[in-house]
């Protein structure tokens, strides 16, 4: 019985409560079954009653008392509690607790997938670097929150868009056009330029497709060098986070915004909104009115537009573009964000509760050091994957909440042993693997038999308890946007594998020992711990060896 089973069997006994004439309340066409927090509680419990009680006019405890009566006749339960204020404790049988390996070996892909975010219409913002240089560890963390937050959410049933905006108007891009032809002169960067080796990387590519760059007049040879450099370092990155695993469906250019009119278009659509004023020969956005502590100029006196201008023209692009809900991914220097951007969302007529949502990722340190490209010390994440490689970066920075500091260790990381929490997952289905090979090899098969009620082992109810709660740990990983869920999850699930691979066997133990439905059960569990570990892996962009 799987837990959606479970919950069905609870609403089909609250609908014959309410047939009978013993309970008066509109039944629920959900209830949330979870894990108790000790397995002596049983298997999955629910507090349907106590959410229930007010409305129906009875004590909680008297509800869940006729629930539990109602629902030991349901066939796979094997006894119901009432416990303290009126929470049903539930033991499934050993067969229709088992019949979960199965249900998960046969869901395959799809096992964990939940409709908990079905109608959820999402644009997800998240790196939006600026194409000034490469992706440094700065950039890192929220590269793989962030595309682990969009499969979390995709796997939830929510329709989301993965979004990066690339930073590429403004003074920060003539800075780059001239640090290049400055190092492609052999001078010195300009003051407040760039002067990272990779600047000189960039020179060299920009001469190689213009070798007349130095002939050509000042300011057209910066203009040449911005545009041709922002082309080179754009294709860089896109080319870095693909190979970090990390995808966008749209790839949004902020020059976009001023060229087409966008952000005139945006100050008078918010000046239609009633909360645009003219002060000292510049435009304001009075967004003091909606929690920001100070009101916002969007156009300067000299005509010149803010980047406060363009966010707002951005997030009227989402609207237009069909997004109900924006989540925008911030760096850790970005709190003063937080309250300017919801009253954009205000003043452009959402409900900052509802429509906008920001979440800020805290400083990722290499031995202490923080990153700075414009001081050319960053750490690049190019150089993070050659050191340490994908797989243990993704999942290191997917294991801690995005709000709290996180200090890298990359030769911790790379450790090839059980201390080293990727590698102990990973090995975790490599082994998965591995017995199932062999047990094919010993003719193992799980088409020639599956009888749940076998699985009675103290380790084996431990594992499918286990299994049974990656669908709620999904849906909760996704609604809360922390991924860090899914790592913990997977952890201790690779706990409870590796005991049950030491107490229980798949193979028979010599060439004399009969193959039985016992063998062929277990196989069956193995196939599923395997399933879930590389469904959970997937959903943080970490891959699933077959072999260690």
């Amino acid at each position: 019985m799987t837990p959606e089973q479970l919950a069905e069997a609870i609403i089909a006994a609250l609908d014959q409560a309410v047939s009978a004439g013993d309970l008066t309340v509109e039944v629920p066409r959900e209830v949330r079954v979870e894990r108790p927090r000790s397995r002596e509680h049983g298997d999955w419990s629910t507090n349907i009653a106590l959410q229930l009680a007010k409305k129906a006019g009875v004590p909680p405890r008297d509800l869940a008392t006729d629930l539990a009566g109602r629902l030991q006749y349901v066939a796979g339960i094997a006894a119901v509690d009432v416990a303290g204020p009126g929470f049903l404790n539930i033991t499934l049988d050993a067969a229709s607790a088992g019949e979960l390996a199965r249900s998960i070996v046969e869901a395959g892909g799809s096992y964990g997938t939940n409709d908990t975010l079905t109608g959820h219409v999402i644009n997800l913002e998240f790196v939006s670097a600026n194409p000034t240089g490469p992706l440094h560890i700065g950039h890192t963390r929220w590269a793989a929150l962030g595309d682990a937050i969009r499969r979390l959410l995709a796997a939830s049933g929510a329709d989301v868009t993965a979004e990066h905006y690339t930073n590429d108007a403004g003074n920060q891009m003539d800075l780059l056009g001239a640090s290049i032809v400055a190092r492609a002169m052999g001078a010195p960067v300009p003051e407040g330029g760039y002067p990272g080796e990779y600047v000189e990387d960039l020179a060299r590519a920009v001469l190689a497709e213009r070798p007349d760059l130095l002939d050509l007049p000042e300011q057209e040879r910066v203009a040449v060098a911005r545009e041709l450099g922002y082309r080179q370092q754009v294709a860089q990155n896109e080319q870095t986070l693909t190979d970090f695993n990390v995808h966008f469906d749209v790839w949004f250019s902020e020059r976009t915004l001023h060229d087409s009119g966008a952000v005139e278009q945006a100050v008078d659509r918010l000046r239609e909104q009633g909360h645009v004023f003219d002060q000292e020969g510049a435009v304001w956005l009075r967004t003091t009115d909606f929690g920001d502590d100070r009101d916002r100029v969007m156009i300067r006196a000299n005509g010149v537009p803010t980047y406060f201008a363009a966010d707002a023209a951005y997030y009227l692009s989402k609207k237009d573009r069909g997004f109900p809900e924006k989540i925008y991914l911030l760096g850790a220097d970005h709190h003063g964000y937080i309250g300017r951007l919801k009253a954009i969302a205000a003043c452009a007529g959402d409900d900052p509760g509802t429509n906008i949502e920001i979440l800020i990722g805290q400083l990722v340190t290499i031995a202490g050091a923080r990153m700075g490209r414009r001081r050319g010390n960053a750490l690049l994440l190019t150089e993070l994957l050659e050191w340490i490689g994908s797989d243990p970066l993704r999942y290191s920075l997917a294991r801690y909440p995005a709000d709290s500091p996180l200090d890298l260790d990359g030769e911790e990381m790379r450790r090839r042993s059980n201390d080293n929490p990727v590698y102990y997952v990973q090995y975790a289905h490599a082994r998965t693997c591995n017995v199932a090979r062999l047990a094919g090899e010993d003719g193992v098969s799980r088409a020639d038999g599956f009888d749940p009620s076998l699985l009675t082992h103290e380790t084996e109810s431990t594992l499918l308890a286990a299994l049974g709660d990656f669908p709620r740990v999904v849906a909760q990983a996704a609604t809360l946007r922390e991924p860090h869920r899914v790592a913990r999850y997977l952890e201790s699930l690779s706990a409870a594998f590796h005991k049950w691979y030491d107490e229980c066997r798949v193979r028979p133990r010599d060439a004399d020992e009969e193959i039985t439905d016992l063998h062929r059960t277990r196989l069956w569990l193995n196939d599923a711990t395997r399933q879930v570990l590389a469904n959970g892996l997937g959903l943080l962009g970490v891959s699933a060896p077959e072999r260690m």
